[in-house]
């Protein structure tokens, strides 16, 4: 299906789009265009992977002409351009709004334009009951592209959320494999705070599966065990084998939960199971005000929500296994070897 199709990936200098680009530059696929702002990242990827299906535009999703630039002629879009850093939104919130939020609108818009067959926008599940700015501008990015969805036909605009990637940028596995390396303590906020956990090649799958199988308006979710933070924490220590390393523990830090939710109550009521995946079918009802202010659905009171308390919980051999499935574990693993 992307047999001579040209995709563009907004954002894609990032874990995300490598992933894809690994995926993707040895298929039959026409041409990939990497479309953000930072020109450092661009020449390191053009460089890496030095293939001529690969084409970059410098750019902004808040400057609506260089997205327009960019979307000429393409057929689909994979949109992962955002703020993702908690402290950095809670800093400055408004940065937040204008990239997660306008930015958003930005590039859709340029898409119906465009008529862009396809696009699907990565949210995350700090978007779930948010506590937080970056969780709240994405939460707002996800109704911007539902209601998008519902309203436009031509191009099929559908929504995925994950949680925790492991080893992405700003995942927690890093740091705590930086510190170990280092001799430092590893520091963890809470022993009992439990994390989704998934790869970047299953967040590659959870998107190619909305790209097949979903509805304009659609969210889509997989399905992911997860952990503690201290049974990773000691994982890691164990397959680096370093099991009397010193964990400290900081306490919860700002913006942070105990638990991450994939799904609300009332997004469980309506969910469709597919075995690795829950389909959020879009809500098709018109502008009737009675559904919001004298209607309810006693069903909701009932449900109870999908979270990283509830969903299975890995045990120390399911993660170990998990890790050692890294491509990035693996190297820091041969590296720790090789330096004693």
């Amino acid at each position: 299906m992307f047999k001579n199709k040209i995709l563009l990936i907004a954002g894609g200098t990032g874990s995300f789009g490598n992933a894809v680009l690994r995926r993707f530059l040895t298929s039959d696929i026409k041409e990939i265009r990497i479309f953000s702002r930072d020109e450092l990242k661009q020449d390191n990827m053009r460089k890496l992977y030095n293939d001529d299906k690969l084409k970059f535009y410098i750019g902004d999703v808040r400057d609506k002409n260089s997205i327009d630039d960019a979307m000429r002629g393409v057929d689909y879009v994979f949109h992962a351009a955002a703020l993702k850093q908690v402290p950095s939104c809670e800093f400055y919130p408004m940065q937040a709004v204008k990239t997660n939020i306008i930015g958003t609108e930005n590039l859709l818009n340029s898409a119906i334009r465009a008529k862009v067959k396809k696009v699907i926008v990565l949210s995350t599940d700090k978007a779930v009951y948010p506590i937080n700015a970056m969780g709240i501008s994405k939460a707002m990015m996800e109704r911007v592209a539902v209601s998008k969805g519902r309203n436009v036909k031509d191009t099929m605009i559908v929504c995925t959320r994950y949680g925790n990637v492991m080893s992405s940028r700003g995942s927690v596995i890093p740091l705590f494999v930086e510190q170990l390396k280092n001799g430092n303590p590893i520091t963890i906020t809470d022993p009992n705070m439990t994390r989704f956990m998934m790869s970047l090649d299953q967040a590659v799958d959870l998107v190619l599966f909305a790209f097949k199988n979903g509805e304009s308006g659609d969210i889509f979710v997989q399905k992911a065990p997860a952990a503690t933070i201290k049974l990773l924490a000691n994982t890691i220590k164990n397959i680096f084998q370093r099991p009397e390393h010193v964990i400290k523990t900081i306490g919860t830090r700002h913006g942070e939960k105990l638990y991450e939710t994939l799904l609300t109550k009332e997004e469980m009521v309506k969910a469709i199971d597919l075995g690795d995946y829950f389909r959020i079918p879009v809500d098709t009802k018109d502008l009737n005000y009675n559904q919001y202010f004298e209607e309810g659905e006693e069903v909701i009171t009932e449900s109870s929500e999908y979270h990283s308390h509830n969903t299975h919980r890995l045990n120390e051999e399911e993660l170990t296994n998990l890790l050692l499935s890294l491509s990035e574990i693996q190297v820091d693993l041969k590296e720790f070897q090789k330096n004693g």
